[in-house]
């Protein structure tokens, strides 16, 4: 049995050579305000927003919502979370955290869609294993369509990108709607500017 390098090297060697991607036009967007589109979109899918002055307003949006027992996360220093991460905190770590606070790099109007890289995440799984997700983003951080999100440098390099609409949804084959089945209950969007 051949050794793991001589198994991948012999991969290597069959690629197929490299293609360029095709060239995907820009179609026309449709008219209108790009925050009121999105935030029409958000809704659609489950998702709430809240307008602040200031961070420190947001960690008043929490108390009022999810209590001042809640654990939060925070994976920007423009909210203090009671739990600290980092890129060496353990993904299942943030099983017991109710609220995780995370600033996206932008959304999508189109969709209601807000991009997170690892960047943005620190730890990937925040977004996925917290029971309620705050989501922090610039008003002037909107793009019109998934087709200029696909187009920005960040969504090119990132090694890990995800473009998320609202809370975990799924619906059964009579289509009754459950929120919150397999990954956060809520989604809550505070538009406040980059520092």
């Amino acid at each position: 049995m051949a050794n793991r390098e001589t198994f991948l090297a012999r991969i290597r060697a069959a690629q197929p050579a490299p293609e360029a991607l095709p060239e995907v036009p820009l179609f026309e967007s449709p008219a209108g305000d790009l925050r009121e589109r999105f935030v029409t979109a958000l809704k659609l899918m489950g998702g709430r927003e809240a307008q602040v002055q200031h961070a420190a307003d947001v960690h008043t949006l929490i108390l009022e919502r999810f209590g001042g027992e809640a654990s939060v996360a925070s994976a920007t220093p423009e909210v203090a979370g009671t739990r600290a991460i980092d890129a060496n905190t353990l993904p299942a770590s943030l099983e017991n955290v109710d609220v995780g606070v995370v600033r996206a790099r932008f959304g999508v109007a189109e969709t209601g869609s807000l991009w997170f890289s690892e960047d943005e995440y620190v730890v990937n799984a925040l977004g996925y294993l917290v029971q309620h997700l705050v989501v922090l983003l610039d008003p002037a951080q909107l793009v019109a369509g998934l087709q200029d999100a696909y187009r920005r440098d960040d969504f090119r390099h990132a090694r890990y990108a995800v473009l998320v609409t609202g809370p975990s949804a799924t619906a059964d084959i009579e289509g009754v709607l459950i929120q919150g089945a397999q990954g956060v209950r809520s989604l809550t969007l505070v538009w406040l500017a980059q520092p």
